[in-house]
């Protein structure tokens, strides 16, 4: 071991028991964007790592890479002090690189293996390391032997001790492997190997940072490790321990002028120490970010670490062990901050991907990075989650609560789907047992109808809270993808396809108990949501399915909580949770959470406020989402709860659960008038005349059209959107930048979704021109395309690319941007959700089980305040009214 002198360490401090978490993380920009939890891949690093680094760089930019590793060379000098303390080292004896794997190349070239060495590896050794010795059996004649691990997945001491009993040049074992939180027992093993005179490479990549490490202790020869992971340094960076007495007998096999002096024409001398292993050429800049986050986990202190994070990953464990689905994959001897795990019946790179979506960092690992392990085990796969110190219990219950929400979703469709199977072949309506009566919708005045059934799939509607329009909850815990912490989920009663043979007798099936006009969002979900509660219902639309003459087509919409007003937040908490619901009915990821800033000129009043919003300057709001330009004349409300729905899936979901509910949708179909018929409503359309007890208008551009009362007080307006690419699609994309808006003085509302889905960010002003929506939509023209690239090149710098798509929409707007929800006056069986002025897509689920409510004859008073009577509508007749 050493005989150099180690340098001191600091004199004892008390410490806190604990960290202090909230500090950590408001040091930690990586944070504000997402629940981290990827540090055994590359943890985040300080704000001042990031610093030192950039710093550096700036200061090379003024004086020159030399020059400037010349004015900085003593905090330099600091970094091996530094990394020599963490260790229980001397200076001397480390050596700076740029990856453990480097480390590990230069110490084994070193060994000079030949020949019948016999090299013992434990079966945690990570997969470059195996691969290295795996070609130096190929091409060097090594004797590689890998030791057996004993129950608890730690290598078996007993099976390294009887090794050693026969000369062996070298004893290798990783700390932590790459695979799992086992621990092995270094300083067991380094006993072993020193008695029998074996020198020990320890891979501390995966500890170092987490786990005290001392060299003395551990009886270490070697040491690798990396700056990336649970040291927090900069990518590009590690470091080589080498013993001195070792380094004696070994010298580098291929050296470099950093570590050897060319001392005549045939001769060279190495260093003393071990910067004979290092390469002039490195990153000065990253060496100083491994050295100011070298001395952060110092100043913390890897004991208060190991602490923090191996308590935070006991959590995860339990709490990953009442997840149903879950399997933990970790052995006995796990007590690091690595977690991993598995989901019945998924590749784990889509149970990664889920969780990224939603803002969760996790990773996965394969069988070919661990194969004495991971292959040993029959694993070919696991999803790994790393803890550190900006970690805290509020991660952990995230993560349990998104991977319950997912598993409720994926059992809810299933059941769907088997229950769907299971009616169409019994040839009996959903949620109606041999016996019962058929569910028929429950209208005002009249006698509604008792099911024998009283479970899942009856007749019965759905409990609704009259507070917030939202289901009654069934099962709750935080959704992924919603800002709500506490999701309150319940699916529509039926869960199957209602058969033609179910419908009120008519001729041709003219009739059914509710029309429903627009299939646009509102009035696929208000469709989607009859359907579900048992009524029979024809949907009608007068263009083919997927035309682009509307509101609702596109890839994608932004749903937020900064609204202008407290009377929203209630229908606003509606929509979220009834995003979820949908998610759990279609078994669909719609909504992704990413955040939102809503930008204004400095001084101007705050349009926007809400749950969980904050108001930001423009500093700040660069440091949120780097992607969007603000300069000094603009300030910000940050709402974390938005985030970005996907549209096209959305629409495509409804229909589906439409039809499996028995939903008779006619595209194509233009309804040329209607009027009162007697207890219910007639519909004139192009194909013919249809009847029903209800009618619930959902006509967007066409409203006034169909309801002349509405013709008046609303517009119709053109609407133009770009979707551009980049040369840097990563800072248009989530965390970098997410849902967005700028008030741009003298231009109007700028808004934007980021890139997302493969498709480019997306651009479009919130304002437009007057439109006649019985004459279809133009193309984009070159003046409309130019104004909006010239605002995209002033606040979204790295939309630099080609126009990858352009769209035009209508917005059918109202007085004050309000909406038109509820009973038309003068009218007790026509329901509307009519003039969303631009902002309502994010309301279609919500707005959806409304109107069924409000059909089944059940009271809103929370969407009074959107009630067609507010917005100025009596109950006059005009032309065609049918009063």
């Amino acid at each position: 071991m050493s005989t150099d002198t180690a340098v001191p360490g600091p004199p004892p401090t008390p410490r806190s028991p604990t960290l202090d978490v909230a500090a950590l993380r408001a040091a930690t920009p990586g944070m504000r964007h997402a629940h981290h939890m990827n540090a055994a891949g590359a943890a985040l690093p300080s704000a001042a790592t990031l610093a030192a680094v950039t710093d550096h760089l700036h200061l090379e930019s003024l004086l020159g890479g030399y020059e400037a590793a010349e004015a900085l060379a003593d905090r330099t000098e600091r970094v091996y002090h530094s990394a020599a303390r963490l260790i229980g080292a001397a200076p001397q004896d480390i050596a700076l690189v740029d990856s453990a794997s480097t480390a590990w190349q230069r110490a084994l070239g070193a060994l000079r293996l030949k020949a019948g060495d016999r090299v013992l590896a434990s079966s945690s050794t990570y997969v470059s390391s195996a691969l290295h010795l795996l070609e130096m059996r190929d091409s060097h004649g090594i004797v590689l032997e890998v030791l057996p691990a004993d129950a608890s997945g730690q290598v078996d001491l007993g099976a390294l001790e009887t090794a050693l009993r026969e000369p062996a040049a070298l004893v290798t074992i990783a700390h932590v492997p790459t695979s799992s939180g086992l621990v092995e027992p270094v300083a067991a093993v380094g006993a072993l190997a020193a008695r029998a005179g074996v020198p020990l490479l320890l891979d501390a990549t995966q500890s170092l940072g987490q786990l005290p490490v001392d060299v003395e202790e551990m009886r270490c020869g070697i040491v690798v490790a990396t700056g990336r992971k649970f040291l927090r340094g900069p990518r590009g960076t590690g470091l080589l321990y080498v013993d001195p007495e070792l380094r004696a007998r070994t010298r580098p096999a291929a050296p470099d002028v950093r570590g050897a002096e060319w001392s005549s024409a045939y001769q060279y001398e190495v260093v003393p120490g071990a910067r004979r292993y290092e390469t002039w050429e490195s990153s000065h800049a990253l060496r100083l970010g491994l050295g100011t986050a070298l001395d952060e986990a110092l100043d913390i202190g890897v004991a208060l670490i190991r602490d923090h994070v191996t308590e935070l990953a006991e959590q995860l464990r339990a709490g990953l062990s009442d997840v149903p689905g879950i399997r933990r994959t970790d052995p006995t001897a796990a007590a690091s901050g690595i977690v991993t795990f598995l989901r019945e019946d998924e590749d784990p790179r889509q149970t990664v991907r889920d969780l990224r979506a939603t803002g969760f960092r996790l990773t996965t690992v394969p069988a070919s990075h661990g194969q004495w392990d991971l292959g040993r085990r029959g694993l070919e796969r696991v999803a790994r989650a790393s803890l550190h110190v900006y970690n805290s219990a509020d991660d952990v219950d995230a993560l349990v609560a998104a991977l319950t929400a997912r598993e409720r979703r994926r059992r809810g469709a299933r059941e769907a789907t088997a229950e769907t199977v299971s009616r169409a072949a019994s040839g009996l309506p959903s949620g109606v047992t041999p016996g019962a009566s058929t569910p028929t919708l429950a209208v005002p005045g009249s006698v509604t109808p008792t099911s024998t059934d009283p479970g899942p799939g009856s007749g019965t509607p759905t409990s609704i809270d009259p507070g917030s329009g939202s289901a009654t909850p069934t099962s709750t815990g935080p959704e992924p993808g919603s800002a709500t912490g506490t999701a309150t989920v319940s699916e529509p009663a039926s869960a199957g396809p209602r058969p033609a043979a179910s419908r009120p007798k008519g001729s041709a099936g003219d009739r059914a108990d509710v029309i429903v006009v627009g299939a646009g969002i509102h009035g696929s979900s208000a469709a989607w949501q009859l359907a579900a509660r048992g009524a029979s219902v024809i949907h009608l639309d007068r263009f083919p399915a997927g035309h682009t003459e509307g509101s609702s087509h596109g890839r994608t919409r932004m749903i937020r909580r900064a609204y202008p007003a407290a009377i929203w937040d209630g229908l606003v908490d509606s929509a979220y949770n009834a995003w979820q619901e949908l998610e759990l009915a279609s078994g669909q990821r719609l909504l992704t959470t990413t955040g939102g800033l809503y930008a204004r000129a400095a001084g101007a009043p705050a349009a926007l406020r809400g749950p969980g919003c904050e108001n930001v300057d423009h500093a700040r709001a660069a440091e949120l989402f780097p992607g969007l330009r603000l300069c000094e004349g603009f300030s910000a409300v940050h709402d974390p709860a938005a985030g970005v729905i996907d549209a096209q899936a959305a629409l495509t979901a409804l229909a589906a659960l439409g039809r499996a509910h028995g939903v008779d949708r006619r595209d194509g179909c233009a309804v040329l008038g209607r009027r009162r018929d007697g207890e219910g409503v007639r519909v004139d359309t192009d194909q013919g005349v249809l009847h029903a007890d209800r009618l619930v208008v959902c006509a967007g551009p066409w409203t006034g059209e169909l309801l002349p009362a509405f013709a008046r007080p609303l517009s119709v307006v053109r609407i133009v959107n770009l979707h551009l690419g980049s040369s840097r699609r990563h800072l248009l994309e989530p965390p970098l930048l997410g849902a967005f808006s700028v008030d741009v003085p003298d231009v109007g509302l700028l808004y934007g979704i980021p890139a997302f889905g493969g498709a480019g960010v997306k651009i479009g002003l919130d304002h437009g021109p007057p439109e006649d929506p019985s004459v279809p939509a133009g193309p984009v023209t070159e003046a409309e395309r130019d104004r909006l690239l010239g605002l995209a090149s002033r606040f979204l710098p790295a939309a630099d690319g080609p126009v990858e798509e352009t769209i035009t929409c209508r917005y059918t707007m109202a007085p004050n941007n309000r909406f038109a929800v509820g009973r038309l006056p003068g009218e007790d069986r026509v329901f509307v959700a009519v003039a969303c002025s631009g902002h309502g897509f994010k309301f279609g689920p919500a707005l959806g089980a409304a109107l069924a409510d409000l059909a089944e004859g059940k009271e809103r008073p929370d969407l009074d305040f959107l009630s067609p009577a507010a917005m100025g509508i009596t109950d006059r007749p005009g032309p065609g009214a049918g009063a």
